[in-house]
């Protein structure tokens, strides 16, 4: 695609910080300048490289960019537009990467009419400039969310610089990605901080619960470790939709709870869940490319991981994708590596075995 001259990053957090820094790895634009009102994260994003120039207010810098990406809390969004307009020059294309889509993209394109909605699928349990990495949005499902007043061209800037970024953009209604977001982002969290609370609440057997707190209970509250004010503006500028969600999952749970005293009828119930859940993969690869997996036993030593990318690498294995599948007390980890062909795969295949590795 062809290559901005500028482009300005208005919020640096972990999502507008890691997509600067996928910018300039990839060498899409000459300068990322970055806006912030606060002096320490722009300090911050000069010295680990996220910009090459900061802006602590607005002014007759901002209709020097080619491309604006508004990267603030969903709440923020539409006062945030509304400030920059005075400033915006006709030939800026504007996204967002806000998790809510139908009421920011009738707000903010009532102050920049050259608007896209988007919102990259992709983050971490910890906010900041500090945790942004390039990599973040690499392979990531991107929503892309225009609706009637969304000018082609500009759609098309927006998904060829998505695709660009190295990640994968999914067209969207904006109030059908608020429906099926809350099912699959909103809801979730809502219930790992239903399920923290219920164990932070339980006086007489709190410290033994948490003792038996396990690898299964932490991956399935992750999310409630994340940033709480972003979290609380995300779920709840989804409200309506997210209210629906939640009373389709409680009567889900009643119908559950029902069969508790049919083993049966609870073991059909869990084989459908089991059927959807080992499917999801399957279902994912119907839009991402394709990956040839292979599972390798990971000894438990310092350094046995960056052993292994090692060995794939000096074999010539180029890396897509990598997922730690457990932990296995003193035994080690099993470590998923993901390649891009078959051909990639044989060959980590055979590196891993002359490297004493179990694999699969």
């Amino acid at each position: 695609m062809e290559k901005f001259d500028r482009v300005g990053i208005f919020g640096v957090g972990l999502i507008g910080g890691s997509i600067a820094l996928a910018l300039k790895e990839r060498g899409l634009c000459g300068e990322v300048v970055a806006y912030d009102r606060d002096p320490a994260t722009l300090e911050t994003a000069l010295t680990l490289g996220v910009a090459d120039r900061v802006e602590e207010t607005l002014g007759a810098w901002v209709n020097t960019v080619d491309v604006g990406i508004l990267a603030v809390p969903v709440r923020a969004l539409p006062g945030l537009a509304e400030s920059i307009a005075p400033f915006a020059a006709d030939r800026t294309c504007w996204l967002d990467v806000g998790s809510v889509k139908h009421s920011v993209v009738s707000e903010v394109s009532q102050h920049l009419p050259r608007f896209v909605g988007t919102h990259p699928m992709a983050g971490l349990e910890h906010a900041g400039v500090a945790h942004a990495h390039a990599g973040l949005i690499h392979n990531a499902i991107w929503a892309i969310c225009p609706d009637t007043r969304t000018d082609g061209r500009d759609l098309g800037t927006v998904t060829a610089l998505v695709r660009a970024l190295g990640a994968y953009p999914l067209e969207l209604d904006p109030a059908r990605h608020d429906r099926l977001v809350a099912r699959v982002s909103h809801v979730p969290y809502v219930l790992a901080v239903a399920l923290n609370l219920m164990i932070a609440r339980d006086d007489a057997d709190r410290d033994p619960l948490l003792a038996l707190a396990a690898g299964g209970f932490r991956d399935l509250t992750r999310v409630a470790s994340g940033a709480v004010e972003m979290s609380r503006d995300m779920v709840t500028a989804n409200t309506p939709e997210v209210r629906r969600a939640l009373d389709d999952l409680m009567d889900v749970v009643r119908s559950l709870a029902e069969t508790l005293d049919e083993p049966s009828l609870f073991a059909t119930e869990a084989a459908e869940a089991k059927l959807h859940r080992d499917a999801l993969p399957i279902v994912a690869r119907t839009i991402l490319p394709s990956l040839h997996d292979v599972y390798v036993s990971l000894p438990d030593r310092p350094m046995e991981l960056a052993r292994l990318t090692t060995t794939l690498g000096e074999a010539g294995v180029n890396i897509r994708d990598i997922e730690v599948l457990k932990i296995r007390g003193g035994r080690g980890e099993a470590i998923r590596v993901g390649v891009s062909s078959d051909a990639f795969r044989e060959a980590a295949l055979a590196a891993l075995m002359a490297a004493g590795y179990h694999v699969r």
